[in-house]
């Protein structure tokens, strides 16, 4: 759902969210419950910029009294020990809003689905792909994000073949659409009797939830859908009924999978919203292909392309191809410190590419 506005206008910004907390101070504004949510949303939303940047507005103020009281004290005044801590914070505090005025693009604030498909490989590409669950996993449950399993399809020996994960939280599409790409893993398999070296691709596709934004048309001709019985974590009800709802949009080949809930009706509503984020790319990215054909900048960065590297033998190095990005700390990586890499994306300029 797109609750931001796409532009990076503080004092607008404040001006709405004032108009809007004074809407909710209304005896009637709970009399249409999803209208009142989307003014919520929108106002947590807001929040998550205003806030920050009335309090980095105090701090700085904070700081040029406590600049001008050493200034009369001199260069030996004990205020300099305090003043150094705040100069660290407020150098913090800044950094963290830049990066929010990085994500002005109209989807990227609100929620997202994380799609990861194995590559071929068999084995060793299911178990990375169970190793990039886990990581995406844990990097939202670092950020307080809800995480829902939509689908889940296991391997047929370990780890699983693909899963959609909806991450709900606060600039999520924002933050994870740095992930999109081809992952590659080296290592030494844990599946080889003989520890040979093993190099492994999963995908990372990621998707806003525009909710019923999507300016496509679905046809109903256009679309095959299949009830399965859903596997995996999923909950008590997981193999007991047929409430799984697989969509596929005939004229595209897209193909999106729902078995988050027991009801068949709200994993087919589910997994329309997906379809419908899917289509919406495609077409954008159709529209852009059209301007990129007319232009004499070309980029070799898109759908599909290796992105990471993630190597585990002989050596230890992850390390991002785009912003070229690089640590050798891989634990800490894999159990979810994601921030990193996403900071140096969307300070790179690539971050601007895509919301054009």
């Amino acid at each position: 759902m797109n609750i931001w506005g796409g532009t990076f206008d503080v004092p607008t910004k404040t001006q709405e969210l004032n108009q809007l907390e004074l809407e909710m101070s209304s005896a009637t504004f709970w009399e249409n419950t999803n209208t009142a949510k989307i003014t919520v949303d929108r106002v947590s939303v807001l929040k998550n910029v205003v806030t920050p940047y009335a309090e980095l507005g105090s701090s700085v103020d904070d700081f040029l009294t406590l600049a001008e009281l050493i200034e009369e004290e001199g260069a030996e005044s004990e205020l300099m020990a305090d003043a150094d801590g705040e100069w660290a914070e407020l150098t913090k505090a800044l950094d963290d809003l830049e990066l929010l005025s990085f994500l002005s693009g109209k989807y990227d604030s609100g929620d997202c689905f994380l799609s990861i498909n194995a590559g071929a490989g068999g084995t060793e590409s299911c178990d990375w792909a169970d190793m990039l669950f886990r990581m995406y996993r844990r990097w939202a449950e670092s950020k307080k994000f809800k995480i829902s399993i939509v689908s889940i399809q296991e391997g047929d020996e370990a780890g699983i073949k693909n899963c959609t994960l909806m991450i709900q939280g606060p600039m999520a599409f924002g933050y994870l659409k740095a992930e999109r790409g081809v992952h590659r893993l080296v290592r030494i398999s844990p599946f080889d009797s003989n520890k040979r070296r093993h190099t492994s691709f999963t995908s990372i596709d990621v998707v806003p939830d525009i909710g019923d934004e999507a300016e496509v048309d679905i046809d109903d001709k256009d679309l095959r859908v299949d009830t399965f019985r859903a596997s995996g974590a999923g909950g008590q009800h997981v193999n007991t009924t047929d409430s799984a709802v697989r969509i596929t949009h005939i004229p595209t080949g897209i193909v999106v999978a729902c078995q988050m809930e027991r009801s068949q009706h709200k994993n087919r509503a589910t997994a329309m919203k997906m379809l419908g984020a899917k289509l919406e790319e495609l077409r954008q990215a159709e529209h852009a292909a059209e301007i990129d054909a007319n232009s004499s900048v070309k980029t070799d960065i898109g759908w599909g392309h290796q992105i990471r590297s993630y190597v585990l033998h002989p050596y230890k190095m992850i390390k991002d191809l785009r912003t070229t990005y690089e640590t050798s700390n891989t634990n800490n990586v894999l159990d979810g410190d994601l921030d990193p890499f996403i900071q140096a994306y969307l300070r790179s300029g690539l971050n601007k590419e895509d919301n054009d």
